[in-house]
């Protein structure tokens, strides 16, 4: 009797291990999670990579261009702050972009150089939307910063809620609460929500970063345009400012 039975028993206890081996994914690695998700999955988590790789690139880019433009933008303003009038400028300082902004404004301005008030309040209109041209140039790229750190969260989200309702489909298909049928599509899941942050996190600390930094050189071009209007006060104060237009 018992050796009629023993192949069934041996059968019974084979079964739940050879269909959990067939139901269990063969890879739980960060790839495998990858190319075994949902092609919607995919997209969201190419997209977030990519975004972090912008990111990266911004952060690199950036640094070095205003590293180089806040050291000139300092040299510039010591510059000014040491010259006594227009005429001391050297040519390198005379032909920086904010000096032919005072220039180009004293020549349309010399018919009526005799109201010294007038000029002044011209030349500060003048330098304050050149200092906002500066600021804007400063900020092209790093808005970008912004927007990712923003939306990679909500992007992630998305990839998460897609990836559940997928782990859903599934249990109704297979109609079995095994963890071995929801693991996988849960794990790919939080993996789209893992990237967001990864994404989303670094993007707002250099955003952050950057609009420091860039306060801070627009407050140095504040400072050489108002060096450049003590100059030029100077010089209306002593008659020379036509000899040096003309």
């Amino acid at each position: 009797m018992f050796r009629k039975l023993l192949p069934a028993v041996i059968l019974i206890a084979a079964t739940p291990a050879a269909a959990g081996t067939q139901t269990l994914p063969h890879d739980l690695s960060v790839w495998g999670m990858f190319t075994q998700a949902d092609w919607v999955v995919k997209l969201v988590m190419v997209g977030l990579v990519l975004a972090s790789v912008a990111t990266w690139t911004v952060l690199i880019a950036k640094h070095l261009e205003l590293a180089r433009q806040r050291k000139s933008a300092e040299a510039f303003r010591d510059t000014l702050a040491d010259a006594g009038s227009l005429a001391q400028l050297d040519a390198a300082s005379a032909a920086h972009p904010i000096v032919r902004e005072a220039r180009a404004e004293i020549a349309q301005s010399a018919d009526a150089l005799a109201d010294a008030e007038g000029l002044k309040e011209r030349l500060v209109s003048r330098l304050d939307r050149y200092e906002a041209k500066v600021a804007r140039k400063m900020t092209q790229g790093v808005t970008i910063l912004g927007t990712i750190g923003a939306t990679a969260p909500f992007v992630g989200l998305f990839g998460t809620v897609w990836g559940i309702m997928n782990s859903f489909i599934g249990i109704a298909e297979s109609q079995t609460t095994n963890l071995a049928v929801v693991a996988p599509g849960i794990a790919e899941a939080l993996l789209a929500t893992a990237l967001g942050l990864v994404a989303a996190i670094p993007a707002v600390v250099i955003y952050n970063h950057f609009a420091r930094v860039i306060a801070a050189h627009r407050a140095v071009v504040a400072d050489s345009a108002a060096a450049l209007l003590r100059i030029v006060s100077r010089d209306l104060s002593r008659g020379t400012l036509p000899a040096v237009e003309g």
